[in-house]
């Protein structure tokens, strides 16, 4: 009974006391451990922070950099843009020139060609080749009254209408040779430049596209200032198209597009233009 009172006799004073302290000083360095880690933190994070502002700094003054940049790139392309429109405008007006002066020489052509024609039709047979000097005679020898020749040139305004008649009725061999008429008899009135573009016509809706370009051609350059002109444009790239000529039908739409932006037509070869994933223009 003495030894188990003695085991459980409190523990001396100075023992506790001693534990304690190095209690104490464990919490006291872990303190010091604590307050050494939050120092090293705030200095890191204070580093962080400067660069992070550095960082924002840099970035504002590249996105000013980059937006003085595009400024300077946009007013380089308006300045561009406008000395192509300038040209494009001159070229364009070169090109009107040129046409017109394509269609004054062909006129001039065809008036000469008729001139020579009428002079021709004109003469008369020497009184010795047995022929009538008044009226001339025919194939077979008998001889014309006068005016007889003149009376053989078909009405203009009652041809054409037939052969456009003929062209709705898909009688394209009769309307055909109605239209080559008008184009024989009259070639310097309004109606001529019609009837060729309807030559050009009637050889696109039979699928001829080579012979409806060169009809189309015919309008272009020798009745450039005919109504039917946007549409002889259009009709054209149309069929260089179809020929597999892409590049080709491709400018002339785009020409067709700047000689004539306002018309029926040039809406046309703006859409096929787009069907075809193709810009307008060429810039």
């Amino acid at each position: 009974m003495f030894f188990m009172a003695l085991g459980f006799a409190p523990m001396p004073a100075n023992a506790t006391s001693k534990e304690i302290i190095e209690l104490q000083t464990q919490v006291q360095q872990l303190l010091d451990m604590v307050q050494r880690l939050q120092s090293t933190l705030d200095t890191r994070f204070g580093v962080l922070q400067h660069l992070a502002e550095q960082t924002a700094d840099d970035a504002n003054r590249m996105t000013a950099t980059v937006n003085a940049l595009q400024q300077k790139i946009n007013a380089q392309s308006d300045a561009v843009n406008g000395k192509l429109d300038t040209n494009s405008g001159q070229v364009q007006s070169l090109n009107d020139s040129v046409d017109e002066l394509k269609s004054r020489v062909a006129k001039l052509d065809k008036s000469l060609q008729e001139i020579q024609t009428q002079l021709q039709n004109m003469q008369t047979p020497a009184p010795g080749a047995g022929s009538p000097a008044a009226g001339g005679t025919s194939p077979s020898g008998a001889p014309l009254a006068p005016g007889a020749a003149s009376s053989q040139i078909p009405p203009l305004q009652e041809t054409f209408q037939a052969g456009v008649r003929d062209y709705n009725a898909a009688k394209y061999d009769v309307a055909s040779g109605e239209f080559q008429d008008v184009l024989h008899y009259y070639p310097l009135d309004d109606l001529a430049g019609t009837a060729q573009f309807y030559l050009g016509e009637i050889a696109y809706r039979q699928q001829n596209y080579a012979d409806a370009v060169k009809a189309y051609n015919a309008v272009l350059e020798g009745f450039s200032g005919n109504p039917k002109a946007p549409a002889a444009q259009l009709r054209k790239g149309l069929s260089l198209i179809q020929m597999n000529r892409k590049n080709d039908g491709i400018h002339e739409l785009r020409l067709l597009i700047q000689r004539h932006p306002q018309t029926p037509e040039a809406a046309q070869a703006r859409n096929k233009l787009a069907a075809m994933n193709v810009r307008v223009t060429g810039r």
